[in-house]
């Protein structure tokens, strides 16, 4: 579609549980978006294991905050937008994503976000899709109109995070090309953002 070739997208992903899916369709995106010639980063609450928020980022002095923390507000900062996947608990996210997304602020800003979510059953998690437009939005990263559901998640992809339903492969395509057609459209706005 639009030039992607040099377009920063972060994929964030939180899950805790032992024997997450999640992360396999957190590669499949990955994978598909390096296909499209993004430079990704992968950011997964299980590696990088920030504590239960007391501090935002932006509290602690220059480059004093912890260097996990620091390292993800880096790749934050540098992103041109933002792939969110997320399971459904409950009927909203997962506690480990809740915790990943509110440690920053700012490195959100006039950036376009895309969700992408998961249950075991039907649904695909569409119900914790509601929730999470709501939470990006007041980060300050909206999410574009099109989501990403995956139903069924332990039998949809392989560890490597390939498909094995063909339908993905084709769906993934409409959700990433308007991904990047609102990530290069407000990259280019980013140089006239309001101020104080």
């Amino acid at each position: 579609m639009s030039n992607s070739n040099d377009l920063n997208t972060v994929v964030l992903y939180g899950s805790a549980r032992r024997d997450r899916q999640g992360i396999n369709v957190a590669r499949f995106v990955v994978r598909k978006l390096e296909e499209r010639g993004h430079n990704v980063t992968l950011v997964d609450s299980q590696e990088y294991k920030l504590p239960m928020l007391d501090w935002m980022h932006k509290e602690y002095e220059p480059r004093q905050a912890p260097a996990a923390m620091q390292r993800v507000a880096e790749l934050l900062a540098a992103a041109d937008g933002f792939v969110v996947v997320s399971a459904e608990y409950n009927h909203s996210i997962p506690a480990a994503l809740k915790n990943l997304l509110d440690h920053f602020q700012s490195e959100y800003h006039y950036k376009p976000s895309g969700i992408v979510t998961y249950s075991a059953g039907p649904f695909g998690g569409v119900r914790a899709l509601s929730h999470l437009r709501a939470i990006l939005a007041e980060l300050g990263t909206p999410s574009i109109p099109t989501a990403f559901p995956v139903s069924d998640i332990r039998t949809a992809f392989d560890a490597e995070g390939n498909s094995l339903e063909t339908s993905y492969d084709r769906r993934v395509v409409a959700f990433l090309d308007e991904f990047e057609w609102y990530a290069n459209a407000l990259r280019r706005a980013r140089i006239t953002v309001p101020g104080p």
